[in-house]
């Protein structure tokens, strides 16, 4: 097993623990854009198919609701004609974090091959299946290789920072936090705008956060 290969069970391990990625926000749209990212929008229309895609797929894939373990239910929620506030989101967050990994990938020079996209889904399969995976992140499996480049670039990334591969090693553990820093940073750099209908996005976290609404006199005792 290559660096790389271990590499990337590594970050597969980690992305399917954390369920969901996280994504980034904040500031005025354009009608009709959920987000915009560097110079690229994420249209409200493009999100909208997308989860309507996942809905009718994830309902269907067993593993892809064991991953996802969501206690709320998600295969209930999949089952709804109402695209929900939480499948949404997460979509949204997904499909921004990719963005940004490609930014990091151009930045810090990481050159993704397809044979490292195929290690990838390979390790994925390993680990109930990337179609599986892919479903339990948000998107549909349409995204499957997309996701994998994603995964790559995050484990080449972590490689970059000295990882040798070993999760408990805290030379490892270290360039893990070294790779998050830099992903956190490029972001930051990219002024991303999430629209404030899916969430607020919140710096700590690096994350969007669902829609807070204000209670009325009534309901918060004021009146």
């Amino acid at each position: 097993m290559t660096v790389l290969g271990t590499s990337v069970k590594v970050a597969v391990a980690a992305a399917l623990a954390a369920g969901t990625l996280a994504g980034c926000g904040g500031g005025p749209l354009k009608v009709g854009a959920a987000a915009i990212v560097g110079d690229d929008r994420i249209s409200t229309s493009t999100l909208d198919q997308t989860v309507r895609d996942w809905q009718k797929q994830f309902v269907k894939d067993d593993i892809a609701n064991q991953m996802r373990s969501d206690p709320s239910n998600p295969t209930q929620q999949a089952t709804s004609d109402r695209l929900s506030d939480s499948d949404m989101r997460d979509a949204l967050t997904v499909l921004v974090n990719m963005r940004v990994g490609d930014e990091v990938a151009r930045r810090d020079h990481i050159d993704v091959t397809g044979t490292q996209v195929d290690q990838v889904i390979a390790a994925l399969d390993q680990q109930g299946g990337a179609k599986s995976a892919t479903l339990a992140s948000g998107l549909p499996a349409g995204y499957t290789r997309d996701f994998a480049r994603f995964l790559a670039i995050k484990a080449l990334l972590v490689q970059k920072y000295g990882s040798d591969g070993n999760p408990q090693n805290p030379q490892t553990m270290l360039a893990r936090q070294k790779a998050d820093a830099d992903f956190v940073q490029t972001a930051d750099s990219m002024k991303i705008k999430v629209n404030p209908r899916y969430g607020s996005f919140d710096k700590a976290k690096v994350a969007i956060d669902p829609v807070k609404y204000r209670l009325s006199a009534t309901e918060s005792g004021i009146r």
